[in-house]
């Protein structure tokens, strides 16, 4: 039998962007009760329930989250053909990265990229967080990490493995007491609840990790490096603090790093479609090829 309840279906892709019906009726200029009587009509027609209605919202049933993947990614394909088909509409590229990459490596060289791909408006969104891309209107992003994510596609960009950085009164003390005991009493700053970064690096320099009950959590880079000047506690850093390292406001405490980690580029299935996308990409690994 032939589907034919497409409006719906896009409707569908709506709500699971949005996560609520009420965010998606508002978004699409609808009642809520529209909403929810199309949906229960696409759901008749398609013979199975695509969201679990619970008392603070609604939730994807596993047949809802396979349809979503496969019809978010149709949807946006579609836009992006109509979008190259108008011909001369400018490209618009959203690219999600923290404010902390975008002045230490990304800003000084985007002039090259703007003159090279004048046609694309480049947009940068910043991120702290590992958010849906779809839901924040960003076509990719740059991520710090192992690479070890399963919601995006990803590659690496440029290898930044991860170090303990502190204050210079930090490193004479580790001179005067040794390594396990300052690190033992002093904050260790991390970027997220449940961040395993600090236990990697002291399995890594077989020393025993204690968490601490003071331990401070700071998701924004920058803000965690001005913490770590201002005495805060030890933070794992990457080379991008090398002029705060050059100038004596901070010092690498140890010589042990984390190797595995880097930057990686990010995005969702079928963004690559986007030729503004593409050319993102590309530009961004040809910037990164001298520090791989």
């Amino acid at each position: 039998m032939r589907f034919r309840h497409h409006d719906s279906l896009r409707l569908f892709a709506s709500i699971a962007e949005h996560g609520s019906f009420s965010d998606a009726a508002a978004a699409l200029n609808l009642t809520k009760g529209a909403v929810s009587y199309q949906i229960q009509q696409l759901e008749a027609a398609l013979g199975f329930a695509l969201f679990h209605r619970r008392p603070r919202g609604i939730e994807l049933t596993d047949r809802g989250r396979e349809l979503r993947a496969s019809a978010h990614p149709a949807f946006e394909d579609i836009e992006r053909k109509i979008e190259g088909l108008r011909g001369g509409a400018e490209q618009s590229v959203t690219l999600g990265l923290s404010t902390y990459l975008a002045s230490r490596w990304l800003s000084p060289r985007l002039m090259t990229f703007m003159q090279a791909h004048p046609e694309i408006r480049l947009r940068l969104q910043p991120m702290v967080d590992l958010v849906d891309l779809r839901g924040a209107g960003v076509d990719l992003t740059i991520r710090w990490g192992k690479g070890d994510w399963s919601d995006l596609e990803h590659a690496p960009l440029f290898a930044c493995p991860a170090f303990p950085t502190g204050t210079p009164e930090l490193a004479a003390r580790i001179e005067k007491d040794g390594i396990e005991t300052v690190f033992a009493q002093t904050p260790l700053l991390t970027d997220r609840d449940g961040s395993t970064t600090w236990a990697e690096w002291h399995d890594a320099a077989e020393l025993p990790y204690h968490q601490h009950d003071s331990a401070l959590t700071i998701p924004d880079p920058n803000v965690r490096v001005q913490a770590v000047i201002d005495g805060q506690g030890i933070a794992l850093n990457d080379p991008l603090v090398s002029d705060e390292i050059a100038t004596g406001k901070l010092v690498r405490l140890s010589p042990v790093e984390l190797e595995d980690y880097g930057y990686f580029i990010a995005y969702t299935p079928g963004a690559l479609a986007d030729p503004g996308v593409a050319a993102l990409i590309g530009w961004l690994h040809d910037q990164a090829a001298p520090m791989r």
